[in-house]
């Protein structure tokens, strides 16, 4: 009996710890996303003239300091609207995330959009540094441009406060809040609040979202006079692997 006592207990030794090794991340991770959305908004404003878009990424992280690189793309519509050039924006982002006591985290980073061939005069081409802190679910953003915001003269020093939280409401299914309020310097026509009530399913294979999305602006129209704050069902597809 003691001997078979002995081989349980090893045993269960030994398959906890396969089970911690599994759990355990990677000194070193690469990740990669692609995804299809019904309307490319960003802050609220669509991007896409209210039309689809394709879009995708790579994340490095390394796990034991939470420092991350990382670059993602997206169609666009918008800088050709505003009289320049381009259909893409490439976002080029780095920082460091971590735990400051047990559940309350930081995230801190530089994040770079780049439109190439945007031709725009001030540039769309715009830099932000951020800052977050969460709690559980919960976390408050802001972001601070150190150039002109995306093509406003004279914005540099713009902000966006972002506050909301990612709730998992059952297994592989997550509520998703969001109110945000964009100032941009020096044009005060153009600063506005959005916000997003929306869920986030898990299918294995791939993931899904549908939010409504709108704000409080009728500054951003397209060129054929839709508003691209309007109130809207966005849906969307994505894989991370």
């Amino acid at each position: 009996m003691k001997k078979l006592m002995l081989v349980a207990a090893l045993a269960a030794a030994f398959c906890g710890s396969l089970a911690q090794a599994e759990e355990q991340k990677p000194d070193n991770e690469v990740t990669f996303n692609a995804s299809i959305i019904s309307d490319y908004r960003y802050r609220g404003i669509s991007q896409t003239r209210l039309k689809p878009a394709l879009q995708g990424g790579a994340d490095y992280t390394n796990n034991p300091t939470g420092f991350y690189l990382g670059t993602w793309l997206s169609t666009i519509k918008w800088t050709k609207d505003a009289g320049g050039g381009g259909n893409i924006e490439w976002d080029i982002y780095g920082g460091k995330r971590g735990e400051i006591v047990k559940d309350v985290t930081y995230d801190v980073g530089v994040l770079n959009y780049i439109y190439p061939s945007n031709g725009l005069n001030p540039s769309a081409n715009t830099s932000e540094i951020y800052g977050q802190v969460g709690y559980g679910p919960a976390y408050v953003k802001y972001s601070h441009s150190v150039t002109n915001l995306f093509g406003f003269a004279d914005s540099k020093g713009s902000g966006y406060l972002d506050v909301g939280a990612n709730v998992d409401i059952a297994e592989g299914l997550q509520l998703n809040l969001h109110a945000g309020h964009q100032r941009v310097k020096n044009n005060g026509a153009a600063s506005y609040t959005d916000w997003k009530i929306g869920v986030t399913k898990d299918f294995g294979i791939v993931s899904g979202s549908a939010a409504l999305i709108g704000t409080d602006t009728h500054a951003y129209v397209g060129p054929d006079g839709k508003n691209l704050g309007k109130n809207a069902l966005v849906v969307s597809v994505s894989k991370t692997f």
